[in-house]
């Protein structure tokens, strides 16, 4: 089981090692930000919300041209300044003392992560070869879920404490696990930076096939507030299941994650078995939606039942597109402008953190099964969609290369 969870020795490892890293002080970030905001600081709850939509609206903007940048000077050095810049950020919510003080910080907060993500990808299509890189991410979002079980469980420690000094504590050890991560990536072969410049100041932005591919990612990414937020406020509003089942659905998706990513990535390794896996997930997902919307209104233990099996769907759902995405985001994009074509792509979680809560807020919990339905229907719509969407991206890619070589590198 070791060796199946961890990637092979080399460059592989010490990324996945620098994900553990930061994953830990993440995890235990996440589950005691919220409180440390309104309680220690004392904002309240709507201003916290409305702070964090306007960092990660500027975090999801400035993703690109920190991709570009990792492109142009180097992505390793990109991702250690970047992994600096979030260790400072996350410090600075220690001193935070108002609204405008946290939204500064929380924009930079947003911002470094947003260029982190955009230059690990660079880094990672540097290191390791084409056909290696959905396996490895694979590798890393198991070590990402199993750093913050880890991370959530150390911040557990300091919501049962409730100090002002616990929350501190969190906020130092998420800090320096962004340090460690920058140590850590250091370790890593420099990748030469590419000096081929795209045509026109919006770069990215111009590849209408790849931004079509990532906009349909992104309707499949509307999954990401749902075990967080909707289904939280869906046990506890529409059914008759004990509230402690929250905290068990969300270690079952994590459990699963950790242990079978790598194994639902498997099969993926180009661009047709990619769109392949996507439209299975969208049929998984339709029958999760179902399930989920059938635990309305049914008794106790029939309600846990639907939501245990309409959880078990959406993580095989889930591991199935986030192995196809993992694949079309790096084969469509042009090699040397991977961090860029990252940054775009990864726009997505951004705006499905950002709009999700409050679109599947009143979609699922307020309007109920139709509301279910409707996701599910749009979910499938989305993954029929990527085939034909990736095809239109694949062959603009082959008409630039025979017309324009010079710009693939």
């Amino acid at each position: 089981m070791t060796t199946r969870l961890l990637p092979p020795a080399g460059p592989q490892r010490v990324l996945a090692s620098a994900q553990l890293a930061n994953s830990i002080g993440d995890g235990a970030y996440y589950v005691t930000s919220a409180l440390y905001f309104t309680h220690v600081v004392g904002l309240a709850p709507a201003r916290v919300g409305l702070g964090l939509t306007v960092a990660w609206a500027v975090g999801s903007l400035a993703g690109v041209p920190l991709g570009r940048l990792a492109d142009r000077r180097g992505p390793r050095g990109t991702a250690v300044l970047l992994a600096l810049a979030t260790a400072l950020a996350v410090a600075s919510f220690l001193v935070v003392d108002g609204f405008v003080p946290f939204v500064a910080a929380a924009c930079a907060y947003a911002t470094a992560q947003s260029g982190l993500a955009a230059a690990r990808q660079a880094l990672l299509a540097g290191l390791v070869s084409a056909g290696d890189r959905t396996g490895l991410l694979a590798h890393l979002q198991s070590t990402l879920n199993a750093g913050l079980a880890v991370g959530a469980a150390l911040g557990g420690l300091a919501l049962n404490a409730g100090t002002r000094e616990a929350y501190l504590g969190v906020l130092a050890l998420d800090a320096v696990s962004f340090v460690v991560c920058a140590g850590v990536l250091v370790r890593l072969p420099s990748v030469e930076p590419v000096s081929v410049r795209p045509r026109g100041s919006l770069g990215v932005l111009r590849d209408r096939p790849y931004a079509a591919v990532a906009l349909l990612n992104t309707v499949l990414l509307l999954r990401l507030p749902l075990l967080s937020l909707v289904l939280p406020l869906w046990i506890t509003r529409r059914t008759e299941a004990p509230a402690w089942l929250v905290s068990a659905l969300f270690v079952l998706n994590t459990g699963a994650v950790m242990l079978f990513q790598v194994r639902a990535a498997r099969g993926v390794t180009g661009l047709a078995t990619a769109t392949r896996a996507v439209r299975r997930a969208g049929w998984v997902m339709l029958a999760a939606c179902v399930v989920f919307a059938l635990s309305a209104g049914a008794s106790l233990w029939v309600a846990v039942g639907f939501l245990v099996v309409g959880a078990v769907l959406q993580v095989v759902a889930e591991m199935g597109q986030s192995a196809g995405s993992w694949q079309l985001s790096f084969d469509l994009a042009p090699e040397g402008r991977v961090g860029e074509y990252q940054g775009l792509f990864g726009t997505g979680v951004t705006i499905a953190r950002t709009l999700g809560p409050l679109l599947l807020t009143g979609l699922l919990v307020e309007w109920g099964t139709p509301g279910w339905l409707l996701l599910g229907a749009a979910m499938l719509a989305a993954s029929y969609g990527m085939g034909p969407a990736a095809r239109w991206a694949a062959g603009r890619r082959a008409e630039q290369m025979v017309r324009q070589p010079e710009l693939v590198p």
